[in-house]
């Protein structure tokens, strides 16, 4: 990335937010940090807001199995979460806000009211095959600090609920313009450069409409 890119992609950002979704092992969290490095933004993740709070029982419960929680729960704990005044005055990279299809108008309404509108969704692609490789070559080097939600037998929830709720909400962004599709057996290097080979294109459209 030259420095006329990062710019370019820096000043059509603002104080705006990229969402990025995938499958597990997609390397959402490794190319969220990237991303937050680079334009100097705040990257936060669904899951951690929501392992991070004091949750009640039953959804704590929900979460050990691999399922995502109700929408009406997602909604109360995450979204304030957004508004959090220590956000407030720069970008936030995010991980995976919205997971349950229905859950996008919300999304984007409570990071408009939060001066972080929605500039962009990343959408990591990587098959089911392709996780269970990942998976087992992590659980040979054990370097995933022993999540719980990582057994085999949860990922298979974790792709049911991924093909039941998720892509429907890539779906969603893809029609509203906002969609990059990135496949995600690349490099992480790669990935991070096509990344943003695709936001500054967002950004190049944007500033020749102006």
């Amino acid at each position: 990335m030259n420095t006329t890119q990062q710019q370019r992609i820096t000043d059509w950002i603002g104080k705006g937010s990229i969402n990025i979704f995938g499958r597990p092992f997609a390397g959402k969290d490794s190319q969220g940090r990237r991303l937050a490095e680079i334009f100097k933004g705040n990257l936060l993740g669904g899951g951690e807001i929501m392992r991070g709070s004091d949750m009640p029982e039953r959804i704590k419960s929900e979460m050990r199995t691999g399922k995502l929680i109700p929408s009406a729960d997602y909604v109360t704990i995450v979204l304030p979460y957004l508004s959090k005044p220590e956000f407030a005055n720069a970008p936030m990279i995010l991980s995976s806000v919205g997971r349950w299809h229905g859950e996008e108008p919300g999304v984007m309404a409570a990071l408009q009211a939060s001066n972080h509108p929605l500039k962009a969704v990343v959408y990591l692609r990587l098959e089911e095959a392709d996780v269970m490789d990942r998976w087992r070559d992590h659980e040979n080097r054990k370097d995933r600090s022993e999540r719980h939600d990582d057994s085999e037998l949860i990922l298979e929830t974790r792709f049911q609920e991924f093909r039941d709720k998720t892509l429907p909400v890539i779906e969603f962004y893809k029609n509203k313009g906002l969609l990059i599709e990135i496949d995600g057996t690349q490099s992480r290097d790669d990935v991070t450069n096509e990344i943003i080979i695709r936001l500054d294109e967002f950004a190049s459209r944007a500033s020749t409409s102006l």
